[in-house]
């Protein structure tokens, strides 16, 4: 579930996406092209950057037949039969990562990523459950996750990251805060920011106009900030407004941002303060929606500007905790338990 900000629109010179098997240059060199999704968000977005010898490839889409498929294309079409040197992930959610194993495997190409996308991916491969364990039920109970929903949760196969992902190389090459790496003949600096994903990695070109953004400088939406049942007082949402403050420092009005997901824009500084401002107001407005105690599930409609459906239910409420454990640590809301089970958070 993404928080879509009615915010000024940044500009986008690439006013449409390319079609899936085909790219567009967005610079000399840098190839944007776009992967079909199977949810709302129906696509993300992939680049490939020229060195000369052969290509680095920037996150991979969802391991599916379709996919490799339109993958099988791009590499012989756009990308010329030239073979793939660097397959380089942003973040270890399955959209970005779910391929990346397979690329490296048909091609040879080496894997980069920050660790702990790379540790996560790995672990979360090595998890298959057919239904959800009893910790992650007890965790949605707790939260105030609907009872029927919850209650068909239980006997349902649960989101599995395996089923998504591929298996990915035993060696991998390590990126972190503030490395220099040279890719398409740029030299870019490594900027990590949190919130959506841990270590999540931005590239900005050193003396030029050209910033990787992943999942992190997205134009238009908010990313999920969610709550996981691995992690359950995790506060995503401070993590996420203070990457945003701290990239300021490097943003500039006339970078070309390539995002994750939607289209390529200019506007940078403008947009980080869009997004955290965005979800200043929103703590605001959930704080004033705890005036009365709520449970977690209780807490869509001051965050939400669209109807949460039975699809988006489960993204809507890791976010609501998001929120919720955002204002928590703040001191401006308690929680407490609900003779039921359930958490009840109000307003300090």
């Amino acid at each position: 579930m993404t928080m879509t900000q009615k915010l000024r629109v940044p500009d986008h010179p690439f006013p449409e996406p390319p079609a899936p098997g085909t790219a567009t240059e967005v610079a000399p060199g840098v190839l944007w092209m776009q992967l079909p999704l199977l949810w709302a968000l129906n696509h993300v977005n992939v680049y490939a950057l020229d060195d000369g010898d052969g290509w680095t490839v920037i996150d991979t889409g969802l391991d599916t037949t379709k996919i490799r498929e339109v993958w099988e294309t791009l590499l012989a079409g756009p990308l010329g039969g030239r073979p793939l040197r660097r397959v380089v992930v942003t973040h270890h959610h399955p959209d970005h990562v779910g391929l990346a194993g397979w690329l490296c495997a048909k091609t040879g190409a080496g894997l980069v990523m920050p660790r702990t996308g790379y540790l996560l991916s790995r672990m979360l491969r090595a998890e298959e459950q057919s239904l959800p364990p009893r910790a992650v039920v007890e965790f949605y109970r707790r939260a105030g996750m609907d009872p029927e929903l919850l209650a068909q949760r239980r006997t349902e196969r649960p989101f599995n990251f395996t089923d998504w992902v591929a298996p990915l190389p035993l060696d991998y090459g390590r990126i972190r805060e503030g490395d220099r790496v040279r890719m398409g003949g740029r030299d870019w600096i490594v900027r990590m920011g949190e919130g959506h994903a841990a270590e999540h990695a931005t590239f900005w070109q050193e003396g030029g106009d050209l910033v990787i953004g992943g999942d992190q400088l997205l134009p238009g939406i908010s990313p999920n900030l969610g709550v996981q049942p691995t992690e359950p007082e995790n506060d995503p949402v401070t993590d996420w407004i203070a990457s945003c403050e701290r990239l300021a420092a490097f943003a500039r009005s006339e970078q070309l941002v390539l995002p994750g997901h939607k289209k390529p824009y200019h506007g940078l500084p403008e947009r980080l303060d869009q997004m955290a401002r965005g979800h200043h107001e929103a703590l605001d407005r959930l704080e004033k929606h705890l005036a009365v105690p709520r449970t977690g599930g209780d807490c869509f409609a001051p965050l939400f500007r669209r109807s949460v459906t039975r699809d988006s239910y489960g993204l809507a409420l890791a976010e609501a905790l998001g929120h919720l454990n955002a204002l928590v640590a703040q001191g401006r809301a308690i929680r407490e338990m609900g003779d039921d089970g359930a958490w009840r958070w109000r307003a300090a």
